[in-house]
């Protein structure tokens, strides 16, 4: 399955720290030689200042306890540099880190440069070392420390591109930390600079856009309301035209939000809409299984892309994620959809068919004939679908009230000439009365 591995395409709009995640699970899946898995670390780490990491990494991968004299040098280098940043940001941290002190702060940002100028001797020198300071601990990999920083540092900052790299590295920070309330408040925030901004062009805004997405999927896949969450944003008309122009793969998470959110089928028909526009340009078996089965009506064709769709979703690092209870793990996510899509085949199934066999049908949800009679069994007894199962014959029928299609129309019509009718008589109504009372 690493033909659909999408790690690469989605490492280019990412922070290399959020990339770290990603590789951590592709490692666990064994989805790529291990050597691959390690180097392409160390390419990463090759952008921060986690010296140490990298020293481990190098030790691992070619077996031996010396490292390069480079990264012996590069670590003396971060060492150096930390220490200078930290005698520089000192005053501004020491004030940060009393409590009674920082409750003098007010909204009012200029308020608070003033008083910190006059009383603490702390200008913007100070303030844009604390900037310095906070990126060296991201870094690090100081995410607690970095996220603190930033924070207190967009509420002294009146530099807008600077306050908007600050909040980007606060919601990273967050990510990384896993603190999804705070990362989801983050993202929010980040949302409303980005489509209120002036940018100095329409692309720069449209990377934006496509960083937040791809940035957004760590926590919508994670949150306990990130399904509705990505569904409400990239369906979004400029969010959209994002994805289309220079993301389609971001179509993978958005059908799959679509497909376990229940609540949600209301915007399968756009998605099918997006997914036909794009194919072309990007498809996988999560894509493929739906237009197989509300384009193409292809059910063979769906059956086969419903198994590809499993091993997908386990080996993605944002749709496979392990919960481990007991001694079982599970995967939360892929039970979920595999459940929803069979429930998609088995319904357009039935609106095509009146009498249905239950072997055939099992092997269109890649069940067994005891599975697949049981399932049905259950959904029909818990819903209100019209059906009955024969047992003697193993077959399910349909026993839905047909109505006539003429008399639908029919009906359509009279319905449509009654409103025309009432809307002339709204129009022309008033219309006479201005008259008369004009004469």
């Amino acid at each position: 399955m690493a033909e659909h591995d999408l790690t690469a395409l989605m490492a280019r709009h990412m922070d290399c720290h959020l990339v770290f995640p990603l590789l951590e699970f592709l490692q666990e899946q064994q989805l790529h030689a291990d050597e691959e898995i390690l180097e392409a670390k160390i390419r990463l780490l090759g952008g921060t200042n986690m010296v140490d990491y990298a020293m481990d990494i190098h030790k691992s991968l070619h077996a031996t306890e010396d490292v390069p004299e480079d990264m012996v040098k590069r670590r003396t280098e971060v060492v150096s540099r930390l220490r200078a940043l930290e005698e520089a940001a000192a005053p501004i941290v020491s004030f940060l880190q009393s409590p009674q002190l920082v409750q003098e702060l007010k909204p009012d940002k200029q308020y608070n440069i003033h008083m910190l100028q006059e009383r603490f001797q702390i200008g913007p020198d100070q303030i844009e070392a604390l900037y310095q300071y906070a990126k060296f601990q991201f870094d690090c990999g100081n995410y607690s420390g970095a996220a603190d920083y930033l924070y207190q540092y967009r509420a002294l900052c009146t530099n807008s591109e600077k306050s908007l790299s600050a909040l980007w590295g606060k919601l990273a920070a967050e990510i990384l930390m896993q603190n999804w309330d705070v990362a989801l408040e983050e993202l929010n925030r980040l949302k409303e600079i980005i489509d209120s901004k002036n940018f100095s062009s329409p692309l720069n805004q449209l990377q934006n856009r496509i960083w937040l997405m791809h940035w957004s999927l760590f926590i919508f896949f994670n949150h306990e309301n990130g399904r509705n969450g990505i569904i409400d944003l990239f369906f979004q008309d400029r969010y959209m035209n994002a994805i289309q122009t220079n993301a389609p793969h971001l179509l993978r998470y958005l059908a799959t939000a679509v497909v376990v959110n229940k609540r949600r089928r209301n915007m399968l028909n756009e998605l099918i809409r997006v997914i036909q526009q794009e194919q072309h340009d990007y498809k996988d078996p999560i894509t493929e299984f739906l237009e197989c089965l509300y384009v193409n009506y292809d059910f063979d064709g769906a059956q086969q892309k419903l198994m590809e769709c499993e091993q997908v979703i386990l080996n993605d690092p944002f749709l496979g994620k392990r919960i481990v209870e007991g001694n079982f793990i599970t995967v939360p996510l892929r039970d979920e959809f595999l459940e929803n899509a069979r429930l998609f085949i088995f319904e357009t199934y039935c609106r095509i068919h009146r009498c249905i066999d239950i072997g055939m049908l099992a092997q269109k949800l890649n069940m067994n004939y005891d599975e697949a009679e049981l399932w049905i069994m259950n959904l029909v007894r818990n819903s209100k679908l019209n059906a009955k199962i024969d047992s003697v014959s193993g077959t399910l029928i349909m026993t839905t009230n047909h109505v006539d299609i003429h008399e639908q129309i029919i009906e359509s019509l009279k319905n449509l000439n009654m409103r025309t009718h009432l809307l002339a008589k709204n129009i022309v109504e008033p219309a006479q009365a201005a008259q008369q009372a004009a004469r």
